[in-house]
C-alpha cells in the first residue's frame, strides 16, 4: 500500500529529531555522492521476459529435428500424392459428366432422325393411297367406256356405220366421231397404266421410308440406352470419388497435422529465441532510453543545485521562514527550528488566536491556517513561522524557475514521511507501519509537501506541512489548464499527494516511502479537479 505522507497530519508521534540542511548544500552532496536518479520503470515499459531456452535445449531439439527429416519428406510426399489423386479422381468424372452430354445430343439426333423418317413413311402411305385412289378412278372410267362401246356399238360397228352414211357430210362427221372415241379409249387406257405406275413407285418409297424409319427407330433406342448407361457410370464415379476424395482429404490433413507439428517442434526453440532476443533488444532499447533519461535529469538536478547555491537571497529568505517556526511534529509545543520560542497552544494561527483539535486517538493534533498569500512583500504563516521578504523582481517565468530550481536541486534525495521543510530535507517520523518498515524516521529527506514547501521557500512563500492546506494555499485553476510551476493534487480535498508540474506531461515528485525524489510521468487518474498557482 503507497502511503503519500503529505496527505495525512502527523499527530500521536514521539517527537522525531529534525536536521536543517542548506539545500544546496545537501544537493551537492548527494550528487557527488552518487545517490541515485531512479529511472522510469522498466516494467511499465518492457513486457516480462519470455522463455530463453538453454544452448543444450536448442542443441536437443535441433538433433531431434534431424531423426525427423525422413519423416518429414514422407509427409511432403503423401501431401503432394493425396493432391495428385484429388485431381486425377475430378478430371475421371469430367469425362464421365461430359459423356453423359455427348449421349444425350446423339439420343436427341437420333430422336429427330426417325422422327423425320415416321413423317416420310406417312407421307409415302399417303401418296400411295392418293395412287390407289386415282387406279380406282381410271378403271371406272374404262369400265364405263367400255360398257357404252358394247351397247352402242362405235367400236366394232365402225365400218359399217360409215356404210350407212347417208352422203359425204355424214360419213365425214361419223369418221370424225370415231376418231374422238377411238383417242378416248386410248387416253384412259394411258391414264390407267400412268396410276398403275405411279402406285407401284409409290408403295416402293414407303416401304424403304419404313426401312428407314424403323432403322432410326432403332439408333435411337440404342443411343437411348447409351445415355442412360454413360447416367448410370458418371453416378457411381462420382460416389466412388466421393468416398475416395473424403478417404486421401483425410489422409492429407493427418498428413498436413503430423507434418506441421514437426516443423513447429523443429523451430518451436529457435522461435522462442528469436522472442527472447526481440524482448531483450527491447530492453536494452528502454534502459539506454532510461539511462539517457537520468543522464539528463542528474545533468538538470548539477545545473539547478549550482543556481541554488548561488542564490545566497533564495536561500536567506528560505532560512527566514524557518527561523522561529515550530516543530510540526512536535506535540509538547517546547521546541522551535529557531531562536524564538513558540507558545505551548497546540496550534497557533496568524492572528495569534488558538485552535486545537483532537485525532482519532485521542491526543490533541494541531491545524495551521496560513494561506500561504503574500503581503507587503512578507508571506507569514501559522504555527510560530518565521517571515520573509519576497523579491519584487522575481515573478513571472523568473519566479517559476527558481521554483522547479530548488526542487530539481534535491532529486534523488530519500523519501522520508513528515520529511523537509523550506531549508531542506529533514528527518522523517514513526507512523508505526510502512514508513517505519522503511526506516523513514532515521531517514533525511522530503515527503511530497515537504517538498513542496523547499521549492517555494526560496521566494519567501512558506506553505502548511498538509495537502489538504496547500491545495487553498494559492490560486486554483482548472487542471485542465495547469502550466509549469503549478502545484498538482491527489485524492479528496487533495488529501493524498502533491507534486509540481513541470510541463510536457511531466511532474516533481516525493512518492512514496522507499522511494526518491525523481520527475514522473503525469498521472491523472485520482487527480483534483483543480490545480494551485502560487506565482503568476
Amino acid at each position: 500500500m503507497k502511503r503519500y505522507s503529505g496527505g495525512r497530519r502527523h499527530i500521536g508521534r514521539p517527537r522525531a529529531l529534525r536536521r536543517t540542511i542548506g539545500g544546496a548544500v545537501v544537493a551537492t552532496t548527494l550528487l557527488l555522492s552518487g545517490t541515485g536518479f531512479l529511472a522510469p520503470s522498466l516494467a511499465s515499459a518492457v513486457p516480462p521476459p519470455p522463455p530463453n531456452p538453454s544452448d543444450s535445449d536448442i542443441a536437443a531439439a535441433g538433433a531431434r529435428v534431424g531423426d525427423q527429416l525422413g519423416r518429414v519428406g514422407q509427409l511432403i510426399d503423401q501431401v503432394a500424392s493425396a493432391n495428385q489423386q484429388l485431381a486425377a479422381i475430378d478430371a475421371q468424372v469430367a469425362v464421365k459428366r461430359e459423356d453423359v452430354n455427348k449421349a444425350l445430343v446423339d439420343l436427341q439426333n437420333a430422336r429427330t432422325v426417325a422422327d423425320a423418317a415416321a413423317a416420310a413413311v406417312g407421307i409415302a402411305q399417303q401418296a400411295l393411297r392418293d395412287a390407289g385412289q386415282m387406279i380406282s378412278d381410271a378403271q371406272k372410267k374404262f369400265d364405263a367406256f367400255a360398257v357404252t362401246d358394247y351397247v352402242k356399238g362405235t367400236g366394232s360397228a365402225g365400218v359399217s356405220s360409215l356404210l350407212d352414211a347417208q352422203g359425204p357430210q355424214d360419213v365425214l362427221d361419223r369418221a370424225q366421231i370415231l376418231r374422238m372415241l377411238s383417242a378416248k379409249q386410248n387416253a384412259t387406257l394411258d391414264s390407267l397404266q400412268r396410276a398403275r405406275t405411279e402406285e407401284a413407285n409409290r408403295d416402293s418409297t414407303a416401304r424403304q421410308s419404313k426401312i428407314e424409319a424403323d432403322r432410326a427407330s432403332a439408333e435411337a433406342d440404342a443411343k437411348k440406352d447409351e445415355a442412360e448407361q454413360a447416367i448410370a457410370a458418371a453416378v457411381a464415379a462420382q460416389q466412388e470419388q466421393a468416398a475416395q476424395k473424403a478417404a486421401v482429404e483425410a489422409q492429407r490433413d493427418s498428413a498436413s497435422a503430423e507434418l506441421e507439428q514437426a516443423r513447429n517442434d523443429a523451430a518451436g526453440l529457435e522461435g522462442q529465441r528469436d522472442a527472447y532476443s526481440q524482448w531483450d533488444q527491447q530492453r536494452q532499447a528502454e534502459e539506454a532510453a532510461a539511462a539517457a533519461a537520468a543522464q539528463a535529469a542528474q545533468e538538470a538536478a548539477v545545473a539547478a543545485a549550482a543556481r541554488v547555491a548561488a542564490n545566497q537571497a533564495a536561500a536567506d529568505r528560505a532560512a527566514a521562514l524557518v527561523d522561529g517556526e515550530r516543530d510540526h511534529t512536535d506535540l509538547t509545543g517546547s521546541t522551535s527550528n529557531g531562536t524564538s520560542s513558540g507558545s505551548t497552544s497546540s496550534g497557533t494561527s496568524s492572528s495569534g488566536s488558538t485552535s486545537s483539535g483532537t485525532s482519532s486517538s485521542g491526543g490533541t493534533s494541531s491545524g495551521t491556517s496560513s494561506s500561504g498569500s503574500t503581503s507587503s512583500g512578507s508571506t507569514s504563516s501559522g504555527g510560530g513561522r518565521g517571515t520573509a521578504t519576497k523579491d519584487p523582481s522575481l515573478t513571472g517565468s523568473a519566479a517559476i524557475e527558481l521554483v522547479i530550481d530548488r526542487g530539481m536541486s534535491v532529486l534523488g534525495t530519500p523519501y522520508s514521511w513528515g520529511g523537509g521543510n523550506e531549508n531542506g530535507p529533514t528527518k522523517g517520523i514513526r507512523d508505526g507501519g510502512v514508513a517505519d518498515s522503511y526506516g523513514d524516521y532515521n531517514k533525511v529527506g522530503f515527503d511530497c509537501s515537504g517538498l513542496m514547501m523547499y521549492a517555494f521557500g526560496g521566494l519567501g512563500i512558506s506553505l502548511p506541512h498538509y495537502t489538504g492546506y496547500q491545495y487553498t494555499a494559492g490560486k486554483q485553476v482548472p487542471s485542465s489548464q495547469m502550466r509549469r510551476g503549478d502545484m498538482i493534487f491527489y485524492g479528496p480535498g487533495a488529501s493524498q499527494h502533491v507534486a509540481l508540474y513541470l510541463g510536457d506531461g511531466k511532474m516533481l515528485e516525493a512518492p512514496q516511502s522507499g522511494s526518491v525524489v525523481k520527475v514522473s510521468p503525469v498521472r491523472f487518474d485520482g487527480m483534483t479537479p483543480y490545480a494551485v498557482r502560487m506565482v503568476e
